[in-house]
């Protein structure tokens, strides 16, 4: 997936000839699943119809199907960290954007949610951060849940990137986190703890939106 997100960043400034435009239509007929009008979803989220044809095409080229599963995914998403291990950072992903849980994405999921991510206010991009983290989708961040994300991260980065670290250092930077956001010591952590903790905090707004680099 970051190829389509690169691929909107280079060329969503550019315009697309009106032929293109007839063929987008055309091959949205042809995939295993069609897509909402593109009208539609230009009205849902914070792209426009040039922005989504280019998404579109994109999106397509990974997943001909117009569908996408959790191991091709994973599959996608491993290319691009080839130094360290991706796969359960990948399924916390899957899952984040699966908000049909039906264990696929499909196109209007992506979309969806990369327009949160890209183009949402911060309160938005804090929501679906919270919802990332949020493993059971219980409406409350535990411990177990947030060193589990945070783990998947760092193992995702690689050695490489942190040749000095410990195991238990995402543990340390949870324990600091969590101290902070759990304000009234409960053991777990509401959206609304979590939004103005981050808030209040421009560093741990930059380390919970870590995703959004990895993207």
């Amino acid at each position: 997936m970051g190829a389509v997100v690169g691929t909107l960043t280079m060329q969503t400034r550019q315009r697309q000839p009106s032929r293109d435009n007839v063929d987008d239509e055309l091959e949205m007929t042809m995939v295993c699943h069609r897509p909402e009008g593109l009208e539609q979803l230009e009205a849902q989220t914070n792209f426009t119809k040039q922005e989504l044809q280019v998404l579109y095409r994109g999106f397509k080229n990974e997943c001909p199907s117009g569908v996408v599963n959790e191991e091709t995914f994973k599959h996608i998403y491993a290319q691009f960290f080839p130094h360290g291990d991706a796969s359960t950072y990948a399924h916390y992903l899957f899952n984040a954007f699966d908000t049909r849980n039906n264990e696929s994405i499909k196109f209007e999921d992506f979309v969806m949610g990369l327009s949160t991510l890209l183009r949402g206010t911060v309160r938005e991009k804090l929501e679906w951060t919270f919802h990332l983290y949020d493993i059971n989708r219980d409406g409350y961040i535990n411990k177990e849940e947030m060193t589990e994300i945070v783990r998947a991260i760092y193992d995702m980065m690689g050695k490489y990137t942190y040749p000095a670290l410990k195991g238990d250092v995402p543990k340390q930077h949870v324990d600091v986190f969590f101290e902070k956001m759990d304000k009234n010591k409960d053991g777990v952590v509401t959206l609304e703890e979590f939004v103005l903790a981050c808030q209040e905090d421009e560093n741990m707004m930059r380390s919970m939106q870590l995703f959004e680099n990895v993207m």
